[in-house]
């Protein structure tokens, strides 16, 4: 069997919201409710990296000079991630990804396409504060105001087109994540609920 044949007809979902927007809360209760898989790329490149094989040994050096992981490499670690799921799921959330167009070309050519796109938009402010009160209890280094405002500003820059792109096809559902968390997820559930 083909490795394609086993996503031939999986529902792809792209989750993408900014840093702080409730995107991850979301994503675990479409696991929880809908028996999704969620994969983050993020999570995917820091778990390869910790299992210190050969690949994870070249991302780390990539990474730790500051450059952008080969689109190719990502793509592949999403792939397998997928198909080692693709017996269990009902589908899968990619979160984070794609973070321009043509990310979102050459995940369909190799992998498939999205039956939609979730856009999970808060006010920036909004997320400031989020992140703000995230930074108080993570100890992220990364959560705080001015480099929030900076990975913001990069964020619009990145998905703006991204969600043009996929608005032309109709497929993107915007839900307002300024609401309480169940209420959010609402809005999620019925735009999942007609795929």
């Amino acid at each position: 069997m083909l490795i394609s044949d086993k996503l031939k007809d999986a529902k792809i979902i792209f989750v993408v919201g900014g840093p702080g927007s409730g995107k991850g809360t979301q994503c675990e209760k479409i696991v929880a409710k809908y028996g999704y898989t969620h994969l983050s790329s993020g999570d995917l490149l820091r778990a390869e990296v910790a299992s210190g094989s050969e690949r994870g040994k070249q991302l780390q050096a990539i990474m730790q000079k500051g450059e952008l992981v080969p689109l190719d490499t990502v793509l592949d670690m999403i792939k397998e991630a997928m198909i080692a799921k693709a017996d269990v799921s009902k589908g899968y959330l990619i979160d984070g990804y794609p973070r321009e167009v043509k990310q979102g070309e050459e995940f369909e050519k190799k992998i498939g396409k999205p039956c939609l796109l979730l856009y999970v938009d808060a006010k920036a402010d909004t997320m400031v504060k989020r992140l703000l009160k995230r930074g108080e209890t993570s100890g992220r280094s990364d959560d705080n105001e001015e480099t929030i405002k900076k990975r913001l500003d990069l964020y619009y820059k990145a998905t703006e087109p991204v969600i043009a792109f996929y608005e032309s096809r109709g497929i993107v559902r915007k839900v307002d994540s300024e609401l309480p968390v169940d209420d959010v997820f609402v809005q999620v559930s019925k735009a999942i609920d007609v795929l």
